[in-house]
């Protein structure tokens, strides 16, 4: 099954908070309909990467069986550290960036990496505010849960 996963985190332009993410899952089942599940979390004071990260973990965690993904990111930070294997480096240097320069939100990457093992993932950098339908409705999510308190669960798929 293919699972198309858009992300989105807002920090309201403030280095530390209030942020929000959304995430908006997209899957067709057996019988060949589309499904879409919404994900926002309310006020966290954090920064733009964490809330980024966040946004894909929680649709990674979503899924329960080994799928598919591709996910679209407005973070180019998030999509390079997989397509240009930041990450491996990382992990060989013990998540330090250079000789003395350790990874932020190093808790937030393992989780990631885990929450990713059991699928074939491929990510997608898309540009913020480029009319892609999913992306404009994954920074309207995360733009409201930054400025309240919102909150929308769905079960996993």
């Amino acid at each position: 099954m293919l699972v198309k996963i858009y992300t989105d985190g807002s920090a309201r332009g403030n280095p530390n908070g209030p942020g929000g993410y959304g995430t908006v899952l997209h899957y067709t089942d057996s019988r060949g309909k589309l499904h879409v599940r919404e994900y926002s979390q309310g006020y966290v004071k954090t920064t733009n990467n964490r809330m980024e990260l966040m946004a894909a973990i929680v649709g990674l965690e979503a899924l329960i069986r080994p799928c598919e993904v591709e996910l679209y990111s407005d973070s180019k930070y998030l999509v390079d550290a997989f397509n240009s294997h930041w990450i491996d480096s990382w992990l060989k240097k013990n998540w330090m960036r250079g000789k003395d320069k350790p990874v932020k939100n190093v808790d937030l990457w393992k989780r990631l990496l885990k929450a990713k093992q059991p699928h074939r993932v491929t990510f997608h950098w898309v540009k913020g505010h480029d009319g892609h339908e999913e992306n404009e409705r994954c920074d309207h999510l995360a733009t409201s849960a930054a400025d309240g308190e919102d909150l929308i669960e769905d079960p996993g798929i």
